[in-house]
């Protein structure tokens, strides 16, 4: 297996848009020199939390390319190519390794409902076209409507470039099969902010997050504490940033919650694109609470 170290905490960055629902790729490139300034090690460009199913491919690509050259060399970026259709997820991923990227997430077939054998052959066509990218699977039965079991991960693991899981099932026992059957060097990030601490318990690499967006730096500062066995600091600063985690997943549909929160900070993200809709006057309120609380507005 290909050894490949994407760090620790890897946010999942969301899309800004301009008032007339224009992707701002200005914006963009101040909010990934941030994030990397706060704390992240690996920007994930256009998964859930970057709105991809309501962005062209041309937005998309061109978004890898203006973050990778935002960032250059001081953080790592992951694009998210996948797609339910391994054709079309395999010419967007070879497109996307043209920019110079550093991975790839690729995110479970969703709404065709696929047998394992072939969420198998799929990941294994997308992976063996692009050998020279790491290939991070993405797991989000909640979304997608399928689980990628432990037993498939485990026999996907075995391609080469095929290096970890961003594992959003919410199931620990799941994510302690998952490390039980695959290889130490596979990396398994947490799904769900709330349950990077007990991931980390049981083998976990560290978090593909949407809370380190306003605290990538205390994040950090968690899993260190953890990786050094001050389990009472990590432990400490889990229960404090608790209420913010389970608020930006739980208030509303991700992004909405977290562009709520980016913009009541001063960054103006601008809205999410339809079906998704502006946060509500309650959810709004929920964030702004948990933000103050937090001393993060």
């Amino acid at each position: 297996m290909r050894v490949v170290d994407f760090g620790r905490v890897l946010t999942a960055m969301v899309t800004p848009f301009q008032e007339d629902g224009s992707v701002s790729f200005a914006l963009a490139e101040k909010l990934a020199v941030h994030l990397v300034e706060q704390g992240t090690d690996t920007l994930v460009v256009c998964g859930t939390t970057g709105e991809s199913p309501t962005l062209t491919w041309e937005e998309q690509y061109e978004l890898f390319r203006v973050v990778r050259k935002a960032v250059g060399s001081k953080a790592k970026v992951i694009a998210g190519t996948g797609s339910n259709s391994t054709k079309e997820a395999i010419a967007a991923t070879q497109k996307a390794a043209k920019l110079g990227l550093d991975g790839s997430l690729q995110v479970v077939p969703y709404y065709n409902k696929p047998p394992q054998s072939g969420l198998y052959e799929h990941f294994k066509a997308v992976a063996h076209a692009c050998p020279d990218l790491p290939v991070v699977l993405y797991n989000i039965p909640g979304r997608t409507g399928l689980n990628l079991l432990p037993e498939t991960v485990a026999r996907l693991a075995e391609i080469s470039n095929i290096v970890g899981i961003k594992e959003g099932s919410g199931n620990l026992d799941q994510a302690s099969e998952i490390r039980r059957l695959t290889p130490k060097e596979f990396h398994i990030y947490s799904g769900d902010d709330s349950l990077t601490l007990p991931l980390l318990a049981v083998g976990g690499t560290g978090v593909v997050s949407v809370a380190s967006h306003l605290v990538g730096t205390k994040i950090q500062q968690m899993i260190q504490a953890f990786t050094t066995g001050e389990m009472h600091i990590a432990t400490q600063i889990h229960l404090q940033l608790f209420p913010l985690f389970k608020a930006l997943l739980s208030a509303s549909t991700n992004p909405i919650p977290i562009k709520t929160a980016l913009k009541l900070k001063g960054w103006e993200v601008g809205s999410t694109r339809l079906p998704l809709q502006e946060a509500s006057e309650s959810v709004s309120q929920t964030i702004k609470l948990v933000l103050a609380e937090l001393a993060i507005i």
